[in-house]
């Protein structure tokens, strides 16, 4: 991330020492000669610090201060002042300043001064991020013992030294959320926010909010100025779920954010860096979105520089007794039963289960069953009896072989009768959408 700084100073040798020396610790930095030229810069750009002569033609270094934290609260002042101008550092610092520094001064003194100002900022925006992303613990538990999903922690591990954006694909439900998690947390940027956004979840206004922010006034209801996520996440890991319900607005205004690593607030006049890395997942076709222009194909190429499918459960059954005792553990320790085991036959029953819901569906059935159980382990008696009904048979006969489209539309009729026709309940529990749940029902009319 390159920090962008302001100068603001009417002696042209002093202006142009400023801003070499600052140029030289890598800063992306601009001058102006005057105070009104620099509010119109920030106006129109985005700066992490002002650096302001008190004494200005057009424009003092005190009125510009007042009208930058008008305009743009996030930016920093640091105001120089003359010899024995002590009253106007003092002023300053009321205006909202963050510092002050007198003439003639030391340039290690101003350097150690910025670096104190942009590290505040850098701590400001990661406690902001961290109130966002509180419930998102490091203590990540990844079950493996498949084949598949081994498969899928060595491509994981293989990317842990590049930044590269990624695209998670695989069924709802199969845990695409745990594994961006993962990502992030072993890549360089592990100390950083991760944030997440699910975009089935918001009308594409409130989307583009929460995304980008808005500014006081963007729309109806925008009361006051607010920063999306792309801002919070700084340089963290922003993960966008069902990238493929986004609409193509959006789709086109995220392209240029990833391409240009810069944004706009919504209803804002001036550009907003992006400085984090992009993870998305879908439970869709994405290929037949392309296909069909509901999905950008420029977007798709710039977030799928590495794809990583996730198998469903009914494909790496040697994750089913895994995590069935971790989930058993969880739910014992959250309801305080006293549950030590699953005896054979429930075991049995549950590995040869096909779970359209995966990974979430397990963990429901695990938890009903922790809630039902009385005894000191989980027989078949708890399970649901629709897993008894829908079991995958050992031995078929060529005659009474079922679609995965038929046992699908079974099931789903099963759970829908067991919440009394409760849609959300039902696709609660099966690891699908609402919408999801509707087509599936609609296929067979």
């Amino acid at each position: 991330m390159t920090f962008r700084i302001l100068i603001a100073e009417d002696e042209d040798i002093t202006r142009k020492h400023l801003a070499d020396i600052l140029r030289d610790e890598s800063y992306e930095v601009e001058s102006t000669g005057n105070g009104v030229d620099a509010l119109n810069e920030i106006k129109s750009k985005d700066f992490d610090v002002l650096i302001a002569d008190i004494k200005m033609p057009k424009m003092d270094g005190l009125e510009l201060l007042t009208r930058v934290k008008k305009i743009s609260p996030e930016t920093e002042v640091l105001v120089i002042t003359g010899f024995g101008s002590i009253n106007s550092a003092v002023e300053a610092m009321k205006k909202g300043a963050f510092d002050y520094l007198p003439k003639p001064f030391d340039l290690d003194e101003l350097l150690l001064k910025v670096q104190n100002i942009l590290k505040q900022k850098e701590l400001a925006q990661e406690n902001v991020a961290l109130r966002t992303s509180l419930d998102l613990g490091k203590n990540i538990n990844v079950i493996a013992e498949s084949r598949g999903m081994k498969k899928v922690l060595e491509m994981v591990n293989s990317i842990q030294g590049s930044d590269c954006n990624v695209l998670l694909t695989g069924e709802s439900g199969v845990g695409k959320n745990l594994l961006a998690k993962v990502i992030h947390y072993s890549s360089a940027r592990r100390d950083k926010p991760f944030l997440s956004l699910n975009c089935a979840t918001f009308s594409e206004e409130l989307l583009a909010s929460e995304l980008f922010g808005h500014e006081k006034g963007a729309f109806t209801g925008a009361d006051s100025r607010k920063q999306g996520l792309m801002k919070i996440a700084g340089k963290g890991t922003l993960f966008f779920d069902e990238i493929t319900e986004m609409s193509p607005n959006l789709q086109a205004k995220l392209l240029k954010a990833i391409e240009e690593r810069e944004f706009y607030p919504v209803g804002g006049i001036k550009p907003v860096r992006a400085d984090a890395r992009f993870i998305a997942a879908t439970n869709q076709n994405i290929s037949e979105a392309v296909a069909r222009g509901s999905f950008r194909k420029d977007l798709y190429y710039r977030l799928n520089v590495m794809e990583i499918y996730v198998p469903p459960l009914r494909e790496r059954r040697g994750d089913i007794a895994p995590l069935s005792k971790f989930f058993l553990r969880k739910h014992v320790r959250e309801y305080g039963k006293k549950i030590s085991r699953f005896d054979r036959e429930a075991l049995d029953v549950l590995k040869r289960y096909s779970y359209p819901g995966n990974v979430r569906e397990l963990e429901n059935i695990i938890e009903r069953a922790v809630i039902l159980e009385k005894g000191t382990f989980i027989t078949a008696e708890s399970l649901p009896q629709s897993l008894l009904m829908f079991q995958i048979e050992t031995s078929l006969e060529p005659d009474k072989v079922k679609s995965l489209a038929e046992i699908n539309r079974e099931y789903v009729h099963s759970v829908l009768e067991m919440f009394g026709g409760n849609k959300s309940e039902a696709s609660r529990v099966l690891g699908v959408s609402r919408t999801s749940l509707w087509r599936m029902l609609k296929e067979e009319k």
